[in-house]
């Protein structure tokens, strides 16, 4: 019931339109967090709580840090180092190097940076450990060529491709001379034990490497010496007035030293051969000089006089029948070949024509006159101050 002059309280007015959001529900301020979004309640008992991490737990994900960071950087310098190993390097020109036998590869490194050769030594050892070239490496003397990269050089290295040199011994040389020279020669290394025998080597052209063992190059010409000797053997002509190899060097060591000039060594083996046929004496005066000095004689420049053929000695081969007792030289290839497949002729004699070479005659008064117009040379040549030349 109403009093007068009352009125009935209206009922609220309600919008058009509906709230979009739902009402967040209210938490009473007591709970001390935001009246707004707060989590329901976790009965007693089950609240979530932050646990620590366990040292295990840290330990191991460092260590899972490190090797991560360790394989970065260990990808990194390998990419670095194989680009520094394949690398233009920066040697400026052509350069000889020597490995020396018995060089710790880690010897070899530093030395070819310090040289400029390589950028780092580090790069070359690991790589060379790397690739398996650490024990390839080979003692000797390398041509590097410019610009090479670290990878070419251990290449080269690790090849073996050494600098080949050459040595020459001319035929006619002496078992003695052939030492000497082998002494002179700053190629090649060690002391030669002995003078091997006369005619046991093979005078040419030979192939040697920085630090060669002078023994190992006798070995050498001693076996091409073998070889040459056994292939001329075989192919020798068949009525030889010479019964073995050793014969045919002893004989060859002869014509050697009578004559340089190549066209008349297979006419100057016939005629010594033609005087064994004959049982006639040889009459070599090489073979006299050798009987009185040895292996020096023709290193000093001796010169024959008529006392000398008259002196005895057991290669005096104006005073002895047949071949002597041994060569007088290392004849050569050519020397042998004439050996063994000498001219046809029926020459006995020859002496020296003033040019270098010799005439040939058949009968000894030929060969008388032959001498006399070769004493006429000589006469000349002394009163016109040159010497007699053969």
């Amino acid at each position: 019931m109403l009093k007068r002059g009352s009125r009935e309280p209206e009922p609220p007015q309600r919008s058009g339109k509906r709230s979009s959001r739902r009402p967040e529900p209210l938490v009473s301020s007591k709970s001390g967090k935001s009246r707004r979004g707060a989590e329901p309640e976790v009965p007693k008992g089950k609240r979530r709580s932050r646990v620590a991490r366990h040292p295990v737990v840290l330990f191991a994900n460092m260590l899972l840090f490190l090797l991560v960071a360790g394989l970065v950087g260990g990808v990194a310098a390998l990419v670095i180092g194989q680009r520094m190993y394949t690398a233009e390097g920066p040697l400026q020109q052509d350069v000889a190097i020597l490995i020396e036998r018995g060089s710790a590869l880690e010897f070899i490194a530093r030395g070819l940076e310090e040289q400029g050769i390589i950028t780092n030594q580090y790069v070359f050892l690991a790589a060379a450990q790397a690739t398996g070239a650490a024990g390839k490496m080979q003692a000797g003397e390398y041509m590097i060529p410019a610009r090479s990269s670290m990878e070419q050089v251990m290449q080269r290295i690790a090849s073996g491709d050494v600098i080949q040199h050459q040595i020459t011994f001319a035929e006619g040389l002496t078992s003695y001379q052939v030492v000497q020279r082998m002494l002179e020669n700053d190629i090649l290394t060690g002391p030669v034990a002995e003078i091997p025998p006369e005619g046991s080597l093979l005078p040419e052209t030979y192939r040697i490497t920085r630090g060669m063992p002078r023994e190992r190059l006798i070995d050498s010409m001693k076996a091409a010496h073998n070889r040459a000797v056994e292939r001329i053997w075989a192919a020798r002509s068949p009525d030889l007035p010479i019964d073995s190899p050793a014969e045919l060097v002893v004989l060859a060591s002869i014509v050697e030293k009578e004559t340089g000039v190549d066209g008349e060594r297979g006419r100057v083996a016939a005629v010594f051969e033609n005087r064994l046929k004959q049982g006639m004496k040889l009459q070599s005066d090489p073979t006299i000089l050798y009987g009185l000095y040895g292996g020096e004689a023709w290193a000093q420049g001796r010169t024959l006089f008529q006392s000398d053929l008259d002196r005895p000695n057991p290669y005096n081969t104006y005073q002895i029948a047949g071949l002597p007792p041994g060569p007088i030289t290392n004849p050569g290839v050519a020397a042998l070949e004439a050996t063994a497949q000498p001219a046809e002729t029926k020459d006995l004699f020859f002496v020296a024509d003033g040019s270098g070479g010799h005439v040939f005659s058949e009968t000894y008064a030929e060969h008388q006159r032959n001498v006399t117009r070769w004493r006429q040379i000589e006469a000349e040549r002394r009163a016109a101050g040159t010497g007699p030349t053969e």
